[in-house]
């Protein structure tokens, strides 16, 4: 049997620490971003550029860059006023407060788009695993993810990062 001793228990939490910092480093990096890879084209083109001049920094990680915020850092998850949620980017309604939800997961969450075609979806193969991406069909940004743990009548669970949303209250929305 091998002995546990203090050295052992040193470099392997050292090692967890380390590892677990440069994972996090590269889930969150704020003000870092770069362009998707995909080709699409939007109706709603910009250059880099024009990108970062019209958005947050916060808000170009996450939509030109596929990044994600952090949970529970959006006032949107829980504001369940009547409203439309659109895109942050080109403004476009992607989600009505009538479909939205309280996941428990830390980031707004709808179980389906306002219209089917708001948005569209392509595959995720980031961070060893495969998830569906949900992305802006006017002009491509990034706003989450889709998972099939929603309720009914969709089954699914739009969980969206409340900094892609502008939440325009409206009655009977």
């Amino acid at each position: 049997m091998k002995m546990f001793t203090r050295r052992t228990f040193t470099v392997s939490a050292l090692s967890a620490l380390t590892g677990g910092a440069l994972l996090s480093q590269t889930l969150y990096r704020p003000g870092q971003a770069a362009e998707p890879a995909s080709k699409e084209t939007y109706p709603v083109t910009k250059t880099p550029e024009e990108w970062k001049q019209s958005l947050t920094p916060e808000q170009y990680r996450v939509l030109r860059g596929h990044g994600t915020e952090r949970a529970h850092s959006s006032p949107l998850d829980k504001t369940y006023d009547p409203g439309v949620y659109n895109c942050a980017g080109c403004g476009q309604p992607l989600y009505s407060s009538r479909h939205k939800f309280n996941s428990g997961t830390g980031w707004p969450s709808f179980y389906q788009p306002i219209e089917d075609d708001a948005v569209g979806t392509s595959v995720d193969k980031s961070f060893f695993m495969t998830r569906t991406e949900v992305h802006c069909a006017n002009c491509g940004g990034h706003l989450g993810h889709i998972f099939d743990d929603g309720p009914k009548p969709t089954g699914l669970r739009h969980c969206i990062n409340g900094v892609a949303l502008k939440f325009d209250p409206k009655t009977g929305a």
